[in-house]
């Protein structure tokens, strides 16, 4: 790494933040622990206006981890949790760390077949789900066919008002899961009221994995991070660190986690942090622009995690004018359009702080300072304890030239012990010194901020030049009747790819394509313009909200084929 690229982002570090940090030698059980003795009886979690102190929950999770230990759970067991942001979440997360188990994150929306697909590859010995059928009916087959040996189902009726479960049992009754006796069906009721307390565990917070985080999948097949005690707990107290720096009131925050847990950025940063500093977590299942707006404002938010998506979504509204309790917006798992958060900041009076992380990382490895925003279009300087470095797109060995494009490398404390059961990608991934290739191309300017121009799979190579969709899709976002935007690139005989563009425009609009590509190409070089322009009324997105090339990918080349 160039000494003198080290030297930059730390002089750039906010006022009273070192750089220094090492690997914590804790285990991730004690981020909620350590809270609950210093804030026993304060809000930690909201769910349908229940609420629940620390101690309240600290005695949930030793419960449960009671009880999984009577199912026969033991240490190293892989425990699948299928559930979406809800106080059965964070109880099971923390009681499975407890014990030494190893969570396994899943997907609400995936299929049968990838479910079980996965719960294969990871060798997940037991399933946690809600009652519903929704969830159980996909993961039970499973069950039948002894891919798995238990299943948990947790009664969402339990975490209801009771009003609210009244009228669930009776309107929406249809939705529940029919559970036939068997002896490998579990509930979290009868598992919790087996013992207060589990029998200790030893657990070396260095070595021993806590987590496997299934990659997105962009680029392939999904792989399984393995991030240990360390990992997690370490880059949870690099993000708490980091906010510290802000004008930031230690354990009176209020939090907002419409992004599920069972993704990594939401897991550290709405979930861990927010535990670790005291906070309350106002827990919502799935993001609802009506609902998020009326819950910001009646619990008084102030800090939101969420997705470039979401932010614009609220832009788009009238009621964002009306969020005046909101301190911080949080962004991360899609690069941040300048224009989403210009928008956002002036409408709100918020910081909207970029970071950037990837499952590897678990997952933060830079952020923009909360102090004072940050720089339009950096994705932020390297969080304490993490060293970044960048190197020739063509030769990952090769050094890039401080400013110029490279990809990009980094190494931390919150780095993973590589991919489960997957050795040639770890040799890929993985080099010598510590250091992981992410798969992101950027550079760093002379203030020490990075910049990331895209992913190197989605490079458009134009007669043997390089060209970068994100910069083609700021161009589109620039317009002012653009909602949202996505640039791939798609085969041509001539050129070998050139980039094509998908556009929702703001409702109502009438704007063409032809307007759009006037507007666009003003700000594009010839390599940029893109040869086509598809208007869409949406764009496909992961779970969390990312736009999603993948299926747009996918489309194309499905539409070539059938035009061959």
């Amino acid at each position: 790494m160039n000494k003198d690229m080290h030297n930059l982002w730390e002089q750039a570090y906010p006022d009273g933040l070192e750089w220094e940090l090492s690997a914590l030698d804790h285990p991730v059980h004690h981020i909620i622990e350590n809270t609950a003795r210093q804030y026993p009886e304060r809000p930690c979690l909201d769910f349908q206006n229940t609420k629940y102190t620390y101690s309240e929950v600290v005695e949930k999770i030793d419960r449960f981890a009671a009880g999984l230990q009577h199912a026969g759970i033991k240490k190293a067991d892989r425990i699948g949790l299928c559930l979406p942001n809800c106080p059965y979440y964070v109880i099971c997360y923390f009681a499975a760390l407890k014990i030494g188990a190893v969570v396994v994150n899943f997907n609400l929306l995936y299929t049968q077949s990838e479910i079980e697909q996965q719960m294969k590859d990871s060798g997940v010995v037991m399933m946690i789900t809600l009652d519903l059928k929704f969830t159980f009916n996909k993961i039970y087959p499973s069950l039948r066919k002894g891919t798995l040996d238990a299943i948990i189902y947790c009664p969402l009726s339990d975490l209801l008002p009771p009003l609210k479960r009244f009228l669930f049992k009776v309107f929406k009754f249809y939705q529940l899961a029919s559970m036939a006796p068997d002896s490998k069906l579990y509930s979290f009721r009868q598992l919790s009221a087996i013992a207060p307390k589990p029998q200790e565990v030893v657990i070396d917070p260095l070595k021993d994995i806590a987590l496997f985080q299934y990659t997105g999948g962009t680029t392939g097949t999904p792989k399984a991070a393995m991030l240990t005690h360390s990992n997690i707990v370490s880059n949870t107290e690099q993000v708490n660190l980091w906010f510290q720096t802000g004008e930031r009131l230690s354990g009176q925050e209020k939090i907002l986690a419409v992004l599920p847990f069972s993704h990594v950025f939401s897991m550290t940063v709405a979930m861990n942090m927010s535990l670790r500093s005291g906070a309350e977590i106002i827990l919502v299942p799935r993001f609802e622009l009506k609902q998020c707006l009326q819950l910001i404002k009646q619990k008084q938010i102030t800090i939101l995690p969420g997705v470039p998506a979401i932010f614009n979504a609220l832009n788009n509204s009238p009621a964002v004018d009306c969020l005046t309790t909101l301190r911080y917006g949080i962004c991360g798992g899609a690069a941040l359009a300048v224009k989403i958060k210009e928008i956002f900041e002036a409408r709100t009076n918020c910081k909207l702080v970029e970071g950037y992380g990837l499952s590897e990382a678990s997952p933060v490895i830079t952020c923009n300072p909360p102090n004072s925003g940050g720089k339009k279009g950096s994705i932020g300087l390297p969080l304490p304890g993490t060293e970044i470095a960048f190197r020739n797109i063509d030769d990952v060995n090769q050094p890039e030239q401080q400013g110029k494009n490279g990809q990009l490398l980094v190494r931390g404390p919150q780095i993973m012990q590589g991919y489960w059961n997957r050795p040639r990608e770890n040799q890929q991934t993985l080099l010598d010194g510590g250091w992981l290739v992410t798969g992101d191309v950027g550079y760093m300017d002379d203030d020490g901020f990075v910049y990331l121009t895209d992913r190197l799979k989605d490079i458009i190579i134009t007669n043997g030049d390089n060209v970068y969709p994100r910069v083609i899709e700021d161009a589109f976002y620039a317009h002012p009747e653009v909602a949202e935007v996505i640039a791939i690139g798609i085969p041509d005989d001539d050129k070998g790819e050139v980039p094509k563009v998908f556009v929702k425009l703001k409702e109502g609009s009438d704007t063409t394509v032809e307007e759009l590509l006037e507007y666009a190409s003003s700000n594009l070089n010839p390599l940029e313009i893109p040869d086509s322009i598809e208007l869409r009324k949406e764009l496909p997105k992961t779970l969390i909200g990312k736009p999603s090339k993948k299926v747009l990918l996918e489309q194309e080349a499905s539409k070539r084929k059938n035009q061959a």
